[in-house]
């Protein structure tokens, strides 16, 4: 039997200290909260600092794990979302991220148009202490599963 691959992805809100939200735009999807893949032998936490380091020159204190979305459509993919909190850094764009900025939460709501993220970042603002897991297909995107776990 072959083993089962999943791509696993670290996202991040990153909030500075006016509650602000970093947002970057991305070439292809727009607007969205910093993430990427988790590289072999990374940990989760060093991957979302790294990847929003790469991706905004900002370095950032993870806080809590807030949501696990499981992508169903090839390639399927396990994202870990986590909130995080602004250390410091100027904000650098890269090839990843053609631009950035912060945003208030309803602003960040506008910008970030594409489904998937725009879902991912509405759960993170929504978080109360609950880890939210979502299932999802795309093309179109459709939530399969949602479950809260304390």
């Amino acid at each position: 039997m072959d083993q089962p691959k999943h791509i696993i992805v670290a996202s991040c809100l990153v909030r500075n200290d006016d509650g602000r939200i970093l947002l970057i735009r991305h070439p292809r999807r727009g607007w969205e909260i910093p993430q990427g893949r988790v590289e072999e032998g990374e940990s989760l936490l060093d991957a979302a600092r790294r990847e929003v380091l790469e991706e905004t020159g900002a370095t950032v204190d993870p806080g809590p794990l807030a949501a696990v979305w499981s992508k169903l459509t090839p390639p399927s993919a396990i994202i870990f979302g986590f909130l995080a909190t602004w250390k410091s850094g100027d904000l650098v764009p890269s090839e990843e991220s053609l631009e950035l900025d912060w945003f208030n939460s309803d602003e960040a709501l506008l910008r970030v148009t594409h489904p998937v993220n725009h879902d991912r970042l509405m759960t993170l603002l929504a978080f109360a202490g609950r880890i939210a897991f979502r299932a999802y297909i795309t093309s179109p995107y459709q939530i399969q599963q949602e479950l809260f776990f304390q």
